[in-house]
């Protein structure tokens, strides 16, 4: 396995394997990988000739609250993982290389990046279209993979990939959960012992929502009332959101339609975490699939 630190570097190996007709995958991570980014990993080297991991903590999308400095960063485990699946370039470039003096340039999607997570943290997506755009540009990949947790990111990299004709296509991969239900993420390892224990009323939620519209229930206020009740049980949890909105536009739903899906996120201590989950109709048959390209 290859490891590469500059823009330039990057797109010249990348460059190199395109004009030999190769076909070029890449899962863009911040770090601290886990089984998550491991069956992305494995679902991109299927599909690709030669495959790119990016490990880049990225300063731009944590807001001046939030201390980039404590984020996890075990770079040999990381480079072990991506060793034992066969990854070809681990990308490591440094702030200072993705955003060298002068720098100005930012990317905005702003109506999919307008409610939930980008109201929370209103820093947050400008810093991820921007680097994904960057990223985009040094690694030149055919094809992009992205988990299923992070709904709202899914969305807006595939709005502005869309936007502007930047010829990758986008794979979003299913969830990956602890045994109780707990969405797999780096933020995971900050948790108690205590909160550990109750991290996965967050995903019995977001079931419970669920299975009240497998029922046949459609009161999206009643849907969210009873989601709120069930992580309320246990008072260390603050609820910053649970809605049944759009997967198109994220736009919150009165009605559930065949397009929903259910989205939170919650505060336990310092650790904030999120989740969702999309509807299944009445009668178990999906309406929808978890993987878009």
């Amino acid at each position: 396995m290859k490891i590469i630190r500059t823009a330039r570097s990057m797109a010249a190996w990348s460059e190199r394997l395109r004009r030999e007709g190769a076909t070029i995958g890449f899962v863009p991570t911040m770090g601290a990988l886990h089984d998550g980014h491991r069956s992305l990993i494995r679902a991109a080297r299927l599909r690709c000739d030669a495959l790119v991991v990016s490990i880049f903590v990225n300063p731009t999308q944590f807001s001046p609250t939030e201390n980039v400095t404590t984020y996890p960063r075990p770079i040999p485990r990381d480079r072990a993982l991506c060793r034992e699946e066969g990854v070809d370039v681990c990308f490591e470039p440094t702030a200072q290389a993705m955003y060298p003096g002068g720098f100005q340039t930012i990317v905005t999607v702003p109506a999919v990046a307008r409610r939930w997570e980008g109201e929370a943290r209103p820093h947050h997506f400008v810093g991820v279209a921007t680097v994904v755009t960057k990223l985009f540009g040094i690694v030149q990949p055919h094809l992009a993979l992205f988990g299923q947790k992070d709904f709202q990111q899914a969305a807006l990299v595939r709005q502005l990939v869309n936007d502007l004709n930047l010829g990758v296509a986008i794979q979003v991969r299913p969830t990956v959960r602890e045994r109780d239900g707990l969405a797999m993420s780096s933020r995971n390892i900050y948790l108690s012992a205590d909160e550990r224990r109750i991290a996965p009323l967050l995903s019995q939620a977001l079931r419970t929502g669920r299975r009240m519209i497998e029922d046949g229930m459609n009161d999206v206020a009643a849907i969210e009332r009873i989601m709120r009740q069930t992580i309320e049980q246990a008072p260390t949890i603050y609820v910053e959101y649970l809605a049944v909105c759009d997967q198109d536009s994220l736009e919150p739903l009165s009605v559930v339609t065949a397009r929903a899906v259910l989205l939170g996120a919650v505060r336990i201590g310092s650790v904030r975490l999120i989740d969702n989950l999309l509807v299944k109709m009445p009668g178990g048959k999906s309406r929808v699939s978890p993987h878009y390209s």
